[in-house]
């Protein structure tokens, strides 16, 4: 059973912690400051948070006493040399396939940290961060110092090796929406996945990129965005291009994977080698953002539906959530203890978690929602908390 849920929201970290059947809630760490994400490294009890400063820019925070104190970590720079090639937000008669100028080369600054992921067990050192603009940095030295993932961000599906010159290929690495509150429209990563039974095999997920994998520790990627199918797109079935909201994998079976994207939900029982759509729209089962996995049973998965992109709001007024145990042949809408009039909770794509039997969710309305039995039944910890970034158990 546990006995903390950590969340990072647009006025700082909030610990909630439980005391026999009841939850409580502490005051805000990092008061005033936007979390995008903060989480507990299950290695050593360490809780990590990424915070947004309108002024000094994206920091690292960590406690090794459970909260009670913080210290700030060294920050994650991009070296010396790297560059990519800018991005612009798309016209309503943008045509990706058609010829463009010169490429714009621009000199790499991280606007944000997006995501924390941890190493394996037989790494007690290692540390994983995706970051705007599309880079991934490791650390082996439990956050001390940072290096960028060079064969990721040389990449020739955006654009080759810029360290050494021009760019050898074209990028099909698009934007996120989720830039541009920093005055750019660049790519980001915002899901690491660490193989629990190989800590050389690794995935990471980029909005608008897709899947890629690397199963030599991060020193060649392939994408794996095989059976994905963007709807806008000249070609909805091509290689690269695709926006996932968030990728997970099920910890003790992890081929099976999961992602709730832009353009529905898709699932992989093969270790992302190919992907199968898996929405139901006649349920409300396409449009949204967060996605858990079962840890147990890799066809078991949870999602909260949203009415979509352009109107980021319930779909018909009313809050639910939903599961399947079948691997997405079949969908259970979720309702109960959730509030089904005048409800406008959007759920961000880090604000769900799983944890054996409990999962719990924070929307952006500040509402936070726990149950202790998959989802049958659920109970508001909190109305008034700031909008809910991310959500993980302690």
């Amino acid at each position: 059973m546990p006995d903390m849920l950590i969340l990072g929201t647009r006025k700082g970290t909030v610990i909630i912690e439980r005391s026999g059947d009841t939850w409580l809630p502490r005051g805000a760490a990092h008061e005033g400051i936007p979390v995008c994400f903060a989480a507990r490294d299950p290695r050593n009890g360490a809780i990590w948070a990424s915070l947004d400063h309108g002024h000094w820019g994206p920091k690292l925070s960590r406690s090794q006493d459970a909260g009670s104190t913080w210290q700030d970590m060294p920050s994650i720079k991009y070296p010396a040399g790297a560059r990519h090639i800018g991005q612009y937000l798309p016209t309503p008669d943008f045509d990706p396939d058609a010829p463009t100028g010169e490429p714009e080369y621009r000199d790499a600054s991280v606007y944000k940290i997006w995501h924390i992921a941890f190493g394996h067990d037989a790494q007690p050192g290692r540390m994983y961060a995706g970051t705007i603009p599309g880079g991934l940095f490791s650390s082996d030295d439990g956050g001390q110092s940072w290096e960028l993932n060079r064969p990721l961000w040389n990449h020739e599906s955006r654009g080759g090796d810029l360290f050494a010159g021009e760019a050898t290929s074209a990028t099909h690495w698009g934007g996120t929406p989720a830039s541009i509150d920093y005055g750019v429209f660049e790519p980001g990563i915002h899901s690491i996945i660490v193989n629990p039974t190989n800590p050389q095999h690794l995935y990471v997920a980029a909005s608008s990129a897709g899947v890629i994998e690397s199963r030599d520790g991060g020193a060649t990627w392939s994408g794996r965005n095989k059976g994905m199918v963007m709807d806008h797109l000249p070609n909805p079935e091509a290689d690269w291009g695709h926006d996932p909201h968030y990728v997970t994998a099920c910890r003790d079976d992890p081929r099976h994977l999961w992602q709730q994207n832009h353009c529905g939900v898709f699932y992989s029982a093969d270790g992302a080698q190919s992907w199968s759509r898996v929405s139901a729209p006649e349920s409300g089962v396409h449009f949204g953002f967060p996605i858990a996995v079962d840890a147990r049973d890799g066809r078991t998965a949870w999602v909260v539906p949203a009415r979509s992109d352009e109107q980021r709001m319930t779909l018909d007024n009313g809050l639910f959530v939903a599961r399947t145990e079948d691997g997405g042949q079949s969908w259970q809408e979720l309702r109960a203890g959730l509030p089904q009039d005048n409800a406008y909770d959007i759920v961000l794509r880090h604000a769900l978690d799983a944890h054996g039997d409990y999962l719990c969710f924070g929307s952006t309305t500040g509402n936070v929602y726990l149950s202790a039995d998959r989802g049958e039944s659920w109970q508001c910890l909190g109305h008034n908390f700031p909008p809910v970034y991310s959500v993980r158990f302690g």
